[in-house]
């Protein structure tokens, strides 16, 4: 149950290439996020400090995501071990969001060309967590850019090592661990307690995958050029902790030196500004059609950290 095969790996890659995020099918994330909603009232009030409750609730969710994964991959082997296999391929075709993601970037990119400044913030909007109502073409796509960067990580790289090193269950206990962090792991008065956990766990989660980034996309970055290959790897490991985030920054910090510009910088945040360091420092501001070389270069990077899963599980 723990183990994966390379087929899978590869089968699972092409389904999220090809399909993308199938909005006629429900997703096992909404119902992680469901999950996260219906507990979190009920936990609260368990402890006297909201660490400690958001704590356990944090960690009775991705145990409860990790044994029902291996319940139903465990279920359907015992049916016939053809069915367990395409079901293990399904639940981490789920798990990655690549696809999903291109496209929701390059309908930025697209807004962007028809000069619709504010479909352009709309659209960036959903991807982003930070205020885009004031954002300029510039501001929007650096915004762009750097989701689609940190979310190489977040949406495909670390389920991915997941997955590799503990199966489909422990992947969709990944995503559980992304999804809490995305609905309570906010610095804000509601969730600086009781999100604290979920918040350290997810950057324990990413603390590798976010490391490896920079090694897959400044060889992606080689396709470009010899120059920018070079040029991701050194900004990545020089800059990458030029972030308030322990790992956003790195995966941030490769793309930047692949694509020659320059992200990060004060941003809006729930009414508040957060003044990041800008990384990529040497380089410009982001034109707009940097965002479809940035959704090339993670689709490419994608790709090339599954070849690479894929040989490791078949040789070893």
């Amino acid at each position: 149950m723990f183990e994966i095969q390379w087929y899978v790996i590869l089968v699972a890659f092409v389904l999220d290439f090809v399909v993308g995020d199938p909005k006629a099918l429900p997703h096992p994330v909404v119902a992680m996020g469901k999950a996260v909603s219906f507990f979190e009232n009920r936990f609260r009030p368990l402890f006297a400090s909201l660490f400690v409750s958001g704590m356990v609730f944090a960690l009775f969710l991705i145990a409860v995501t990790f044994a029902a994964g291996w319940g139903i991959i465990r279920i359907s082997c015992a049916v016939h071990p053809v069915f367990g296999t395409l079901v293990q391929i399904v639940l981490l075709f789920f798990c990655f969001s690549s696809r999903t993601l291109e496209k929701e970037a390059m309908g930025v990119f697209e807004a962007l060309k028809t000069n619709n400044i504010e479909k352009s913030r709309r659209q960036v909007a959903r991807i982003v967590g930070r205020q885009t109502r004031d954002l300029d073409e510039k501001g929007v796509t650096r915004a762009c850019i750097e989701t689609v960067a940190e979310n190489f990580v977040d949406g495909f790289l670390s389920p991915l090592c997941f997955a590799v090193v503990g199966g489909v269950p422990a992947a969709l206990a990944y995503k559980m661990i992304n999804t809490l962090d995305s609905m309570v792991g906010y610095k804000n008065e509601q969730y600086l307690l009781f999100g604290r956990a979920s918040a350290r766990i997810d950057d324990a989660a990413n603390f590798i995958p976010a490391r490896l980034s920079v090694v897959v996309i400044s060889v992606c970055a080689l396709v470009f050029s010899v120059q920018q290959g070079v040029q991701a790897l050194k900004t990545g490991v020089l800059q990458g902790s030029r972030h308030k985030s322990p790992n956003a920054g790195y995966p941030e910090a490769a793309f930047a030196g692949a694509l020659n510009i320059r992200l990060g910088g004060p941003s809006i945040y729930h009414g508040l500004q957060v003044d990041k360091p800008f990384i990529g420092l040497q380089f410009q501001d982001p034109q707009k059609d940097r965002i479809k070389q940035a959704c090339d270069l993670m689709l490419l990077s994608s790709f090339f950290a599954t070849l690479i899963s894929c040989f490791a599980l078949f040789v070893f």
